[in-house]
């Protein structure tokens, strides 16, 4: 887990590794929180457009299985990359009404609340307080800079995510180096 002081706030930014990631979504209470928590750490949505999410969005195209965000920010339309797991879940949780989000909360407070306490309970497993840290907007963070680490084109990484331009993404989610890209990154040096 990386933590980094927010510039304009108390809180801290939080990026988690890729069995970070794994552990936390281990930590959902139920299947819609594992949905709710997928559609941050796997598709990069944030926290309000989980709350639209439709089985009717989850679409299979030439480029693999893709969520449509209809409405995402300053309302713009955009397709990201869903995991076979979390697509079959979304489609599976909502087959009685495809047409309906598949969430049944309908505030993002709510949502702050199930990312607390999922982080709440790993500090009190793992006696980690960083887990305490975590935001709904750390998911969609760690989400981005799991995509650098796997060497995702940064432009692909902008459209998928809905980004603006370059500039925005690498400073205000591409902050932090996995531990695998350190890692790599130090093989490359044969004296370290």
């Amino acid at each position: 887990m990386n933590l980094r002081e927010h510039d304009e706030s108390s809180e801290m930014k939080v990026w988690l590794s890729a069995e970070e990631t794994d552990r936390y979504l281990a930590a959902a209470e139920n299947n819609e929180q594992q949905i709710a928590f997928g559609l941050g750490l796997r598709c990069g949505l944030r926290s309000k457009e989980w709350l639209d999410v439709t089985p009717r969005d989850v679409v299979d195209t030439d480029a693999g299985t893709m969520l449509r965000v209809w409405d995402g920010k300053g309302d713009k339309f955009r397709e990201t990359p869903c995991p076979e797991v979390l697509a079959t879940r979304i489609r599976i949780a909502g087959e009685d009404a495809p047409d309906d989000p598949v969430l049944s909360v309908s505030t993002t407070r709510t949502l702050r609340r199930w990312v607390g306490a999922a982080g709440e309970r790993l500090a009190e497993e793992t006696g980690d307080a960083g887990w305490r840290e975590l935001s709904t907007h750390d998911l969609r963070r760690t989400w981005a800079t799991a995509l650098a680490d796997a060497e995702v084109d940064p432009l692909l990484a902008l459209d998928w995510g809905g980004w603006e331009d370059l500039e925005t993404f690498l400073q205000h989610y591409k902050g932090a180096y996995s531990p695998a890209a350190k890692r790599r990154a130090r093989e490359k040096v044969n004296w370290l």
